[in-house]
């Protein structure tokens, strides 16, 4: 049984990678030509060259397999150009799908996110069926990923494709090579660059529970539906503060209005915008920090058989593979 896997040079695509290894699959990874190659060394993966943006690739990563895992994704919090992030997130997936659909693929998984989904007004946990209002989506990378949830669903609906949606809430823990923004915020946190913190909250999860999740989704998943995928509810405080006791380091962080950050985040954007790098905050991710970003995974508990760890143990992981591979000391 040979399963296609998009994004496995990447954080969360690595790991669902390994996965599938450990679970006797044969692995063809479509990996980018210029791609950071570090999470694919010593394992016995087939490599196809592509690009989502690359259509004719598409076609010929899914020639021969049964299976696909859709986990690749412009995974940024600001962007010079949108538009480009919606060709990778939004058509891209709609080319990768009708590319698999095409080849006779048995079995889909997409990787979505619980950027799609909506949140409770008085913070309690979202689940699959908590609504969303597309106006109100914050950053160009949640609408990107709401939009191509969007086009899958259709295509699902529409050519009765066999799509199983999985909807990953904030992954932390090993082999985050890039890093992503939330494992910036893990390495900030140990420079000693977060002095200060907003009254927000995230929902933390090991990324190799994520991970098993999607191998769960694809043997028990029904199509059609969407499963997250996520751990436990912390305010942003407890993880700085979870942080730090592991690191062995005491910090008295200042808590700050999230208006006061505002400006601070279009200073950012705007000297961005020079240097072309990404700046450590964001308007949007302020402006999503307004809200306690909380998630239940009790359909996945319930009907895939989905279990997590406690969130400590992922930020446990992840300090100390940012210590072992140079990225930090503490």
């Amino acid at each position: 049984m040979k399963s296609l896997v998009t994004g496995a040079t990447g954080f969360l695509g690595s790991a669902v990678m390994r996965c599938l290894l450990t679970a006797g699959h044969e692995v063809r990874v479509l990996v980018r030509p210029n791609s950071n190659r570090k999470n694919l060394e010593n394992l016995p993966i087939e490599i196809s060259e592509g690009d989502l943006l690359d259509h004719h690739s598409l076609s010929q990563a899914v020639k021969n397999c049964d299976n696909l895992f859709h986990v690749a994704a412009d995974y940024r919090l600001w962007v010079p150009d949108p538009q480009t992030m919606n060709a990778i997130n939004v058509d891209g997936t709609q080319a990768l799908i009708m590319a698999a659909a095409k080849a006779g693929i048995k079995r889909m998984v997409y990787t979505s996110s619980v950027a799609t989904l909506g949140l409770t007004a008085d913070g309690s946990p979202a689940t699959e069926e908590t609504p969303c209002n597309f106006a109100t989506i914050a950053g160009y990378y949640k609408r990107s990923k709401y939009q191509a949830e969007q086009v899958v669903k259709k295509l699902t609906n529409d050519y009765q494709l066999p799509i199983i949606i999985v909807n990953p809430s904030t992954p932390i823990g090993p082999c985050d090579v890039r890093p992503t923004p939330t494992g910036r915020i893990v390495l900030d946190t140990i420079s000693g660059r977060m002095p200060a913190y907003i009254d927000t909250g995230l929902n933390i999860a090991h990324v190799d529970d994520i991970a098993y999740g999607h191998l769960l989704a694809f043997q028990h998943g029904k199509y059609g539906e969407r499963y997250i995928l996520g751990g436990d509810n912390m305010m942003l405080l407890q993880i700085l503060n979870s942080i730090d006791e592991i690191t062995g380091v005491t910090t008295n962080r200042i808590k700050l209005p999230a208006n006061l950050m505002l400006p601070i985040a279009w200073c950012m954007e705007k000297i961005a915008t020079v240097t072309h790098s990404e700046p450590r905050a964001t308007l949007d991710g302020i402006r999503m920090a307004k809200k306690l970003m909380f998630f239940s995974s009790e359909k996945a508990c319930r009907e895939l058989g989905y279990q997590y760890r406690p969130a400590i143990e992922a930020l446990k992981d992840a300090v100390f593979w940012f210590k072992d591979n140079g990225y930090c000391e503490f």
